[in-house]
């Protein structure tokens, strides 16, 4: 349960930080997310699958959100190779950015970001070219109040320019980066027709949806038809919309993330991807699953004891042993997304 309890530690902190946002009767549940588990196993334990749980699916939780990050990684990857496969489509991995902006910005920032979106994707020439696409909204809060050694490492260009270097006063501090995170899907041909986009165009129309020359950059790459390269954009757009140690930063970033984050639809699908959830859902493309290869023999019981997991095994009889196996056979973890 060694994954299970630092998440189990961030809900006591969300609990105490959504005393002012969440109804009583939903922080009960959020307090109590994880307190029972249950997981098929192994003797040696080294394979673990989750029975049961009692799960508070609200999409703040650290335990819930982590769960439907994993859930998420494992459809898109089936989803991208059954149109790969089926459609003869290729793929590109888009990332559309804006400069950061305060958490009073941040709502209406996020607003505007879902605006321009759809001004670009009503485009002709990109309507012409895209077959669908899948979209998660990433947002950032940036706590360092001076620039690290890393931070200098990853933007060199951007603390060059402005005269910055490692030590210096952090620019962006305390401020929030929103992005989307886009898988493409495209026909073969389309990388050697002349209605190719060229990563100059794509940043040109998204300056012209967002009405914002200041932005610099728009990342743009084909995804190769390797498992590391696939995997890599699954993650980009199945991970998180907001991570743990910054969600989790303050009582005030909580709520500056609470209110620009809430009701609102983080992961969006369209055209081809669109259709394949459909069938994913209605067990179609069960033959692009992985298969899992474990036979599992125990049961593990997990209780929340204060600080810690408190674990019983047992054993499996006949009859649990041939219904579980026989019913869980795709892997349910995504081992890259902890």
């Amino acid at each position: 349960m060694e994954k299970y309890t630092p998440k189990k530690d961030l809900v006591r902190k969300l609990s105490e930080y959504a005393k002012g946002v969440f109804t009583h009767k939903t922080l009960e549940r959020v307090k109590s997310c994880g307190d029972f588990m249950q997981h098929l196993t192994n003797l040696e334990m080294n394979a673990k699958k989750v029975h049961r749980s009692n799960s508070c699916g609200n999409r703040f939780c650290p335990l819930c959100t982590w769960n439907k990050a994993k859930k998420d990684a494992i459809m898109l990857a089936v989803l991208m190779q059954a149109i790969r496969e089926q459609e003869e489509q290729e793929f590109i991995f888009l990332t559309l950015t804006a400069p950061n902006v305060t958490g009073a910005e941040l709502k209406n920032e996020i607003d505007q970001f879902n605006h321009a979106f759809k001004k670009l994707f009503d485009r002709r020439n990109v309507k012409q070219v895209v077959n669908g696409y899948v979209r998660k909204l990433e947002v950032t809060y940036n706590q360092e109040r001076f620039i690290t050694r890393d931070m200098y490492k990853r933007a060199k260009d951007y603390y060059d320019k402005r005269n910055l270097k490692e030590g210096d006063h952090n620019p962006n501090y305390d401020t929030y980066h929103p992005h989307f995170h886009v898988i493409l899907a495209v026909n073969k041909s389309y990388f050697t027709s002349r209605d190719y986009l060229k990563q100059e165009k794509w940043l040109e129309m998204w300056r012209e949806c967002m009405n914002d020359d200041s932005i610099t950059q728009v990342d743009i790459r084909k995804v190769r038809s390797s498992e590391k390269s696939e995997n890599g954009a699954v993650l980009e757009v199945a991970k998180y919309s907001a991570k743990s140690n910054e969600l989790y930063a303050s009582q005030s970033v909580f709520e500056i993330f609470y209110r620009a984050l809430k009701g609102r639809q983080l992961l969006t699908f369209n055209g081809l991807f669109k259709e394949y959830v459909k069938k994913y859902k209605q067990d179609e493309l069960d033959q692009y699953k992985k298969q899992d290869e474990n036979e599992y023999t125990h049961l593990l019981t997990s209780v929340w004891k204060t600080s810690k997991y408190e674990n019983l095994l047992r054993r499996l009889s006949v009859g649990e042993f041939e219904e579980y196996n026989k019913k869980f056979k795709d892997l349910e973890e995504f081992d890259d997304l902890n």
